[in-house]
């Protein structure tokens, strides 16, 4: 079942959710605007040109009000909001079609785990020819609730757990890349 705003509004007073800082018009009827926070993370060359799943992946990350992001660049944001769900919340991040009619891709996962806290890695990919402008505290999407039928079993406790800022891959950590 997806939350409705009375829904979440309820949540928040209730701390059941926590979404910090926000603002009463960022709730949406079925949804809340998250914004875009002001850390910025680039993948680094690396020696040879080749990323592996094996190894760690140098960032360069910035923080900045404003990032330029070229035509065909890829780039790691945070969102400006920290969050922190139940264990019986789960979460679908959404890119605002506005955004995405300019050329901006928002992804991320798509989902957020219940029981997930910490800021929203998104990334961003500039599919246009011109380069685009980002502003922080600008609105770039929205979570879309969802209630589960049960408390999660194995709520999230990941490697990304607690994150802030525009945190890199990790996928140098799962069981399955480690030397046996």
């Amino acid at each position: 079942m997806i939350l409705s705003d009375k829904t979440i509004i309820q949540m928040l007073k209730e701390k059941n959710l926590l979404i910090e800082p926000m603002e009463e018009e960022q709730i949406q009827p079925a949804s809340v605007d998250i914004r875009l926070g002001d850390t910025f993370s680039i993948v680094e060359d690396s020696p040879n040109g080749i990323i592996t799943l094996q190894h760690e992946i140098k960032y360069k990350t910035i923080q900045t009000d404003k990032y330029l992001l070229l035509p065909g660049q890829f780039v790691l944001a945070t969102t400006l909001e920290y969050f922190a769900l139940p264990d019986n919340l789960t979460a679908f991040v959404e890119g605002r079609s506005s955004l995405g009619r300019m050329g901006l891709f928002i992804q991320n996962a798509g989902w957020v785990d219940p029981g997930f806290e910490g800021e929203i890695t998104l990334e961003l990919f500039n599919a246009n020819r011109c380069a685009i402008e980002l502003q922080s505290g600008r609105r770039v999407g929205q979570l879309v609730f969802a209630q589960m039928d049960d408390t999660a079993l194995n709520p999230y406790r990941g490697k990304y757990q607690g994150q802030k800022g525009a945190t890199g891959s990790r996928v140098f950590l799962d069981k399955e890349t480690q030397p046996v």
